[in-house]
C-alpha cells in the first residue's frame, strides 16, 4: 500500500503574493541612483520569475534574455537589494483566495512547501512579515540550491524533504518557468491567470489546470 502523502507546492511573487509594486519601486529607485532611466512599475512586473538577477539584467537593457555590462548590473543590483530590502512588504498583498486554500489543504492533511527563484534573504522575511511561512514546511529560494526554476532539481527535491512522491504532487505558479519545472519533474502543473507573464499565454503551454483564483483549485486538489 502506498501512503506517500500528497505535497502541493507554491511559487510566491504572482502566486501567493501581489510583490510586484515593491519590486518595481525598489528597481526604478536602483536604476534611478545609478544614472539609468526608470523602466515603471507595469515593465518591471514583467520582468519578474527568473530570480533577482535576471530582473536587474532585464531592467538595465529592456531585453527577457539581455545581458547588462557587469559594472552597470553590479551597482544596480547591489542599490536594489538595498532598497527592496528597506520596503519589503510596504505595498505586497496576499492575492484573494490563497489563504483560504491554504487552510483548506493544511486541514486535509496535505504538505505544503514554496519554490521560489526570489533570494532567501527576501523569501523569509516576506513569508513571516505575511503570516504565511506557517503553512509551510519547505521553502526553497532560488539561492538554495545551484540551480533554479525551470530546472526541476528545486521541485524535486522539495517534495523529497516532504517525504513525497511526483505522481502525488502538484506545482501551482504565474509562469513558464513554474510550468515548465512541473512537467520536467513529472508533477501536475497548475497555473493562476493573474501573475507576471504578460506577454505568455501558458494555456499555450497545456498545464493540467488555468484557473483566475488560487481557491479555484480546491477541487482539483482535494480530489
Amino acid at each position: 500500500m502506498n501512503t506517500s502523502p500528497r505535497v502541493v507546492l507554491f511559487d510566491l511573487d504572482g502566486t501567493l503574493v501581489d510583490s510586484a509594486p515593491d519590486i518595481a519601486h525598489a528597481a526604478d529607485s536602483a536604476l534611478v541612483a545609478c544614472g539609468f532611466p526608470p523602466r515603471g512599475a507595469e515593465a518591471v512586473r514583467g520582468y519578474i520569475g527568473n530570480g533577482a538577477e535576471r530582473l536587474i539584467h532585464r531592467c538595465l537593457t529592456g531585453e527577457m534574455d539581455g545581458q547588462a555590462k557587469a559594472e552597470d548590473f553590479a551597482r544596480t543590483y547591489a542599490a536594489w537589494q538595498l532598497s527592496y530590502q528597506a520596503g519589503l512588504t510596504t505595498r505586497t498583498v496576499v492575492y484573494p483566495g490563497v489563504l483560504a486554500t491554504l487552510r483548506a489543504l493544511h486541514a486535509a492533511g496535505v504538505r505544503l512547501g514554496v519554490v521560489t527563484n526570489k533570494p532567501e534573504r527576501f523569501t523569509l522575511p516576506l513569508l513571516a512579515a505575511l503570516d504565511l511561512a506557517q503553512w509551510f514546511e519547505v521553502t526553497l529560494s532560488g539561492d538554495s540550491l545551484p540551480v533554479k526554476k525551470p530546472d526541476p532539481l528545486p521541485l524535486q527535491t522539495a517534495i523529497e524533504r516532504l517525504g513525497g512522491r511526483a505522481e502525488h504532487a502538484a506545482m501551482v505558479g504565474d509562469s513558464l518557468a513554474d510550468l515548465k519545472a512541473a512537467k520536467a519533474a513529472g508533477v501536475r502543473a497548475l497555473c493562476v491567470s493573474y501573475g507576471y507573464s504578460p506577454n505568455v499565454d501558458l494555456r499555450d503551454y497545456a498545464p493540467d489546470a488555468f484557473v483566475d483564483r488560487m481557491d479555484a483549485l480546491l477541487p482539483l486538489l482535494l480530489a
